[in-house]
C-alpha cells in the first residue's frame, strides 16, 4: 500500500469538515501516513472562512510545513480568493491537480 493520502473536504457540514481535518492532522503529527494533501472544494471553503475549530486545524496542518488549498474557480465565483489567502491558504485550480494526485498514486479520502 503506498503511504500518500489525498483528502478532500468538500462538505458544508461542520461537524464532518471538523472529522475530516482533525484526522487529516492527527495523521501528519503522529506520522501514521507520510504524504498528505488536502484540498478544501465547493461549500467548505465557505465553511473553513467561518469556522473557527476548522481554520485553526488548517493552520495547524500549514505549520507542519504542508500546504492547504482551496478551489480557484468556486473562490473566484464567490469572491473569498483574498480572505482564504489572507488564512494561509493557497488558492488554485484543483480540478486537474485533484486527477493528477489519483495518478501519482494517491489514496482520496472525501469528506
Amino acid at each position: 500500500m503506498k503511504d500518500k493520502l489525498l483528502v478532500i473536504i468538500s462538505t458544508s457540514d461542520s461537524e464532518k469538515a471538523r472529522t475530516g481535518i482533525m484526522y487529516t492532522v492527527n495523521a501528519k503529527r503522529n506520522e501514521w501516513i507520510k504524504d498528505i494533501k488536502l484540498i478544501f472544494f465547493g461549500p467548505s471553503e465557505r465553511l473553513l472562512l467561518n469556522d473557527k475549530a476548522i481554520q485553526q486545524y488548517a493552520e495547524e496542518f500549514i505549520l507542519m510545513e504542508e500546504k492547504v488549498v482551496a478551489c480557484k474557480f468556486i473562490a473566484t465565483q464567490e469572491k473569498t480568493d483574498e480572505k482564504l489567502t489572507a488564512l494561509g491558504i493557497k488558492v488554485e485550480y484543483v480540478g486537474e491537480m485533484i486527477s493528477n494526485y489519483i495518478k501519482d498514486g494517491y489514496i482520496p479520502m472525501v469528506w
